[in-house]
């Protein structure tokens, strides 16, 4: 970071300026609107157009939050999963975990208030965007590999204990987003060596299969018309 500053961080940095033009951009005349057209996703929409928005949706800060929050958070946490984590698992942890949430919270709509993890109807079309869930998704995925055991837990307790004390849509998505990337950190310490290692005997046996077929081919072009190959 001392010798190429913002750009050791690429992911980071883009995250951290998306953020920042969208609050810019939603606060212009006409802006929220565009805003909502591609990248506000509510569990009203149709399931196919939410998927559509939700990569976007991650980068839409919410309204009534300061933005600063939002920027700092971004960028330390997305900075420090690129250099733990490598950039193409931060962005499968961060889009994993913000689709988990907004998969459950039309789930929830769908149950509704009857049940533990319901919503009332009208939670169908409250907006539903942010990098919350990424970041604690991320910081619970940090901490399982550096073995920090401590922020891991301290980040469940205060997640948990938010869902409790204010229990509303973003609490139990952060939830959600927790339940996630401990899903992800187990799965990846436990076969993290094993697809590259499958991956790796199928590129090596296809090499000597097509080097044992390119053989028989200079073979058969060496020998006369008619004659057998043994």
């Amino acid at each position: 970071m001392a010798r190429k500053r913002f750009a050791a961080f690429p992911l980071a940095t883009v995250a951290t300026f998306l953020i920042l033009l969208f609050s810019i951009v939603q606060h212009l005349p006409g802006g929220e609107r565009f805003v909502n057209h591609i990248g506000v996703v509510r569990a009203s929409l149709p399931l196919d157009l939410s998927l559509l928005r939700t990569p976007l949706s991650l980068y839409v800060p919410a309204l009534d939050l300061p933005v600063w929050g939002a920027l700092a958070q971004v960028f330390v946490v997305f900075a420090i999963a690129e250099v733990v984590l490598g950039r193409r698992m931060t962005l499968v942890v961060a889009y994993a975990c913000t689709l988990a949430g907004t998969l459950f919270a039309r789930v929830g709509v769908a149950i509704g208030p009857g049940h533990l993890f319901g919503f009332p109807k009208w939670v169908a079309y409250v907006r539903d965007t942010g990098p919350s869930a990424a970041v604690v998704a991320l910081a619970i995925c940090i901490a399982f590999r550096t073995r920090a055991w401590f922020t891991a837990t301290l980040v469940v307790v205060l997640m948990v204990g938010e869902a409790v004390l204010l229990p509303n849509l973003a609490g139990l998505e952060h939830v959600v987003a927790v339940i996630t990337a401990l899903l992800i950190a187990v799965s990846v310490e436990v076969f993290g060596d094993f697809w590259p290692r499958v991956m790796a005997g199928v590129g090596a046996a296809t090499s000597v299969a097509t080097a044992a077929s390119l053989e028989v081919a200079k073979e058969a072009r060496r020998r006369p018309a008619g004659a057998v190959i043994p």
